[in-house]
């Protein structure tokens, strides 16, 4: 009895389509590899390793020993830590809003006169110099004494003597305030005016008819419609103050002042100093708290005074 046999089927093609999307996604995976391993290198790993050693006490060569939250309540109770924290507030609290209120105010002009292009290159130029060189610059122009050119000119012209800007402890956070806007003013200036672009000038024209005068179309135009910006800008500078460290560093070395002090000094103080690496994992780890509740707090408060277009 002959039996039938099964047709045979055509093996299944793979679409050109499929082919193209499986190319891209290795074209895509193999430029994106550098990236994401230098995300889980130099990023992620050392971030785990920082909040597991937080918990331990350790001096780079002896045996590691666990301790719990000892490090932290150390670090908490620290009236050095204390000073830093506090000292590291008082520098968000001052850059922060004048030098985003003078980016602004500076964009919205320069976005208004022909030429700004050299405008912002000028402005932008202390972005792209080494905080080392901008603070050994502001170093002359602050120091005390007949070396320094701001206590020197004002001696000489206004006939007024000047603190000690750098040395003493009630100026210091001004001085360093002074210098971290500066040098930080260019590239606030440039991300503003980038956001003055994309606000269509058929609203200032419709301020205008309506009779609306500048400050007022400053007021009810420009800043809502520029708030997207302002707020990215605002969290951006934040987390920049906070993290302060080189510029400081060098220009007023904090170790010979109290006043100057900042949580990043402080941690590289217990890890590279007193080679408690423990403790100075602790002290990061608060940074990272306080940085991110910081950060939350901002994203929170967005709701009430940033406009986003529908």
């Amino acid at each position: 009895m002959a039996t039938l046999s099964r047709p045979r089927t055509a093996p299944a093609k793979t679409s050109p389509a499929k082919k193209v999307r499986s190319r891209d996604g290795l074209w895509a995976a193999f430029f994106l590899a550098p990236q994401v391993v230098g995300l889980v290198v130099f990023l992620i790993v050392p971030l785990g390793l920082a909040v597991v050693l937080a918990f331990m006490q350790w001096g780079g060569i002896d045996e590691q020993k666990w301790v719990g939250f000892d490090n932290f309540a150390t670090q908490l109770s620290d009236p050095m830590f204390g000073r830093a924290v506090w000292n590291t507030i008082k520098i968000a609290l001052i850059t922060v809003p004048v030098g985003l209120s003078l980016a602004v105010l500076i964009a919205v002009a320069l976005n208004s006169i022909k030429g700004s292009s050299f405008y912002r290159v000028l402005y932008f130029m202390p972005v792209v110099t080494s905080s080392v060189a901008v603070a050994l610059i502001w170093q002359v122009i602050l120091a005390d004494g007949e070396n320094g050119v701001l206590n020197t000119s004002l001696r000489k012209w206004f006939g007024i003597t000047a603190p000690d800007w750098l040395g003493s402890p009630e100026w210091v956070i001004v001085s360093i305030a002074i210098v971290t806007i500066w040098s930080s003013l260019g590239l606030n200036v440039v991300i503003f005016m980038a956001g003055l672009q994309t606000i269509p000038p058929q609203v200032f024209e419709a301020a205008r008819i309506d009779g609306a005068s500048a400050l007022q179309t400053f007021r009810r135009v420009t800043l809502p419609l520029l708030s997207p910006t302002i707020f990215f800008s605002t969290v951006v500078a934040v987390i920049s103050s906070l993290q302060a460290f080189d510029l400081i560093y060098v220009l007023v070395d904090p170790k010979d002042n109290e006043g100057a002090q900042t949580i990043v000094f402080r941690v590289y103080e217990l890890g590279f100093r007193d080679f408690e690496f423990g403790m100075s994992s602790a002290a990061s780890i608060l940074l990272l708290l306080l940085t991110l509740i910081v950060t939350l707090i901002q994203f929170a408060a967005q709701k009430r005074f940033v406009h986003y277009d529908s």
